[in-house]
């Protein structure tokens, strides 16, 4: 600290001269350097709508967002909000860059004298509303409002700002909602669509249907070809369309403290313990030295710190106990106090037998005299307790006066000696085998505490990163980095599908250094530098890359052969139960073990799944097309192949009003509305995210 006082006070004038020179260095490298705008490069985030997105629009919007933070919440976005506050940001370019268009397309728009209206008129904007409400009356109060509209050229700038800021946003907000209302309006449900929700939500069958998994036919009887697959991939190719997105593997190398770390700490604490000794305002001294939240508090008996529970007996006024070891920490504990509180604690163990009647109090007793002629209370309890309890051997610790169940409260602080009670103990939950441990008490402590954490010093870090950059400089692509991390016993971690804002790596929170490196300069093969994250370092190799569009047979090859063979064991299923003839049961009794035959007594087409066989929507939707006594042939379905009976179908009867079931498509709808109007705009957009070249 010394140190650092005397660089502060001499030095000023050398540190100021540093930094400037630091400055014109990096000013003059963003001037000449390969990014310049001298350089002409290109200096964009995105693209939306046809419109380029240059950083410094985005940078201005994220800047807007950020005051905005800081005047509603008076203080600065952390390092882990700020990401949102830049989303926040890019959904605002998109609005005005692609909703706009759309609004300009339908002619919505909002006058001035429609802004007026939601400020001063008679339609006041909800914001406006929620702010100035009378808390006596919970109704608007105009009166205020235009008082705080007169005084607020007169107000502190940043009340001004935050009213421009608010105003600012009026105008997108009424366009959107005018937008979204227009769209919403045109949402209409038919009488027959009403009419066909209600059978939907009504009608049910009974049926009875013979089922042969997929499973059931070995993997080696069918074979897939790479036509196979793509043939398949072409007409099912709606349901692999995908974001770009990369994917890597890392070896992480953890910097954790040493024996040498957690000696130091120890001797510090061992230091600081001399000083704890001696001070007289232990809260205060505590506060100024831990690296902890609780540096004093009042503690009985059962809520000490364990390492003072264990040396309770002999604790006194002034004692310093410690350095202990409480994993990554070392602790010290000064008693600033012992005294007598107002609020006991005391100590027991018990074994409950459940149940109130004369067998649950006989096998109590009989608990009872067992432990009398010798046998462990920990045994029997782990034997016949019948609660949570039992594993600990019925411990259940120190607890407070008026915690427990009045009739076994009462026993436990009325005792006068350790030892078992006499008699089983009847309570609401059954009857209770007790022991008191330790007589209440009402002594109490005030604790001061100090603690540390064991930090990694600067040999351990170096030493992790030396170890991390001789890897990264002997490996050169994906087979090396596996084949050397092998050798020398590095665990190989894969992370598949990053996007190109992800944030998060496996374990890590706040990885996007590695996911920047990932899109902006990485190659499939390309080794990366060594990345610093929390307390690891960590090496990667780009393995492999999906651009946005349509997945290839390569990609998702693992999901097309199942989908295909299942396909290939369908038909050898349905050519096996062709040749059969009879009952449901017959059938499956001719087919083998493999088929089964289950029954419904109340399907309903909503349901989209058949009981012991789960969801299967196809199957559903085919029982529903019999007539009742209809049979199906037999068809391969999402989980395997079925012939379905249908023995009864109730068909709900007509109703003079669909009224209801219109009101709730037409509310579902409406509820979709917003999002799918949202995310159609975007797509039709063609939004290009490039942000991730400087975030």
């Amino acid at each position: 600290m010394a140190l650092i006082n005397t660089l502060r006070n001499k030095m000023g004038k050398v540190v100021v001269g540093l930094v400037a020179v630091a400055i014109l260095s990096f000013t003059l490298a963003d001037i000449l350097g390969s990014n310049s705008i001298l350089m002409g490069n290109d200096n964009e985030v995105g693209e939306i709508a046809g419109e380029k997105i240059s950083l410094q629009e985005f940078q201005n919007v994220v800047q807007e967002r950020e005051n905005s933070y800081i005047l509603n919440l008076g203080r600065s976005a952390t390092e882990r909000e700020k990401p949102t506050l830049r989303q926040q940001a890019w959904d605002l370019l998109i609005t005005k860059h692609a909703f706009q268009k759309q609004y300009e397309n339908v002619g919505v728009m909002v006058t001035s004298d429609e802004l007026w209206d939601m400020m001063q008129g008679k339609n006041i904007s909800p914001g406006i509303k929620q702010s100035f409400t009378n808390p006596q009356t919970g109704e608007f109060d105009r009166q205020q409002f235009m008082q705080f509209l007169q005084q607020l050229p007169s107000m502190p700038g940043d009340a001004q700002v935050r009213w421009e800021l608010f105003k600012n946003e009026l105008k997108p907000g009424r366009e959107r909602i005018k937008y979204e209302n227009l769209m919403l309006l045109s949402t209409h449900v038919t009488s027959k669509e009403a009419e066909k929700e209600y059978n939907t939500q009504t009608d049910v069958a009974e049926v009875k249907y013979l089922y042969i998994p997929y499973y059931s036919v070995n993997d080696s009887l069918v074979s897939v070809t790479t036509n196979e697959l793509e043939a398949y991939l072409k007409e099912n190719r709606e349901r692999y369309k995908v974001e770009q997105s990369r994917s890597l593997k890392y070896v992480a190398f953890p910097v954790q403290p040493s024996a040498e770390d957690s000696a130091f700490v120890k001797q510090e604490m061992l230091d600081l313990k001399e000083e704890f000794k001696q001070v007289t305002d232990d809260s205060v001294f505590a506060s100024l030295n831990t690296d902890g939240l609780t540096f004093f508090n009042k503690y009985h008996v059962g809520t000490l710190p364990l390492s003072l529970q264990a040396n309770v007996s002999n604790l006194a006024t002034g004692d310093v106990r410690g350095p202990y070891l409480d994993r990554n920490y070392y602790k010290l504990f000064k008693v600033a106090e012992i005294f007598e509180d107002t609020i006991a604690y005391a100590r027991a163990s018990h074994i409950l037998i459940k149940g109130e009647d004369d067998e649950a109090r006989q096998e109590a007793g009989r608990i009872l005299n067992e432990i009398r002629g010798g046998a462990s209370f920990e045994d029997m309890a782990r034997e016949f307790g019948t609660d949570g309890t039992a594993s600990q051997g019925g411990d259940l610790g120190w607890f407070e006066d008026g915690k427990m169940v009045d009739e076994f409260n009462k026993v436990v602080f009325s005792a006068t000696r350790t030892g078992l009670i006499n008699r089983p103990i009847k309570t609401q939950f059954g009857y209770h085998v007790i022991r008191v441990d330790e007589l209440k008490t009402y002594t109490a402590y005030k604790v001061a505490t100090i603690e540390r954490e064991i930090l990694p010093g600067d040999e351990t870090r170096n030493e992790a990163y030396r170890k991390a950059d001789e890897f990264a400089n002997s490996v050169d692509d994906l087979a090396s980095f596996e084949e050397v991390a092998g050798t020398q016993g590095f665990t190989v971690t894969p992370a598949e599908k990053l996007g190109v804002n992800d944030r998060r790596i496996g374990v890590w929170g706040e990885a996007r250094q590695v996911v920047q490196w990932l899109f902006k300069d990485a190659s499939v093969d390309d080794i990366s530098e060594v990345f610093e994250l929390d307390n690891e370092y960590l090496v990667a190799v780009m393995t492999g890359e999906i651009e946005e569009g349509y997945q290839s047979v390569n990609d998702v090859r693992s999901e097309l052969t199942v989908k295909v063979k299942n396909e290939k064991k369908g038909e050898i299923i349905i050519g096996k139960l062709a040749g059969m003839a009879g009952s449901l049961d017959e059938i499956a009794a001719d087919y083998g073990t493999d088929a089964n035959v289950y029954n419904s007594s109340d399907l309903k087409i909503s349901s989209n799944s058949l009981p012991s066989v789960g969801f299967d929507p196809v199957a559903v939707g085919k029982a529903f097309s019999l007539a009742s006594g209809g049979k199906s042939e037999p068809f391969a379905s999402e989980n395997g192949v079925f012939i379905i009976e249908m023995e009864n179908k109730t068909v709900a009867p007509e109703i003079a009003d669909y009224a209801t079931y219109m009101t709730q498509l037409e509310q579902e709808r409406r509820n979709r509305a917003a999002t799918n109007i949202s995310e159609a705009i975007k797509e039709f957009a063609d939004i290009k995210d490039e942000r991730y070249k400087y975030y």
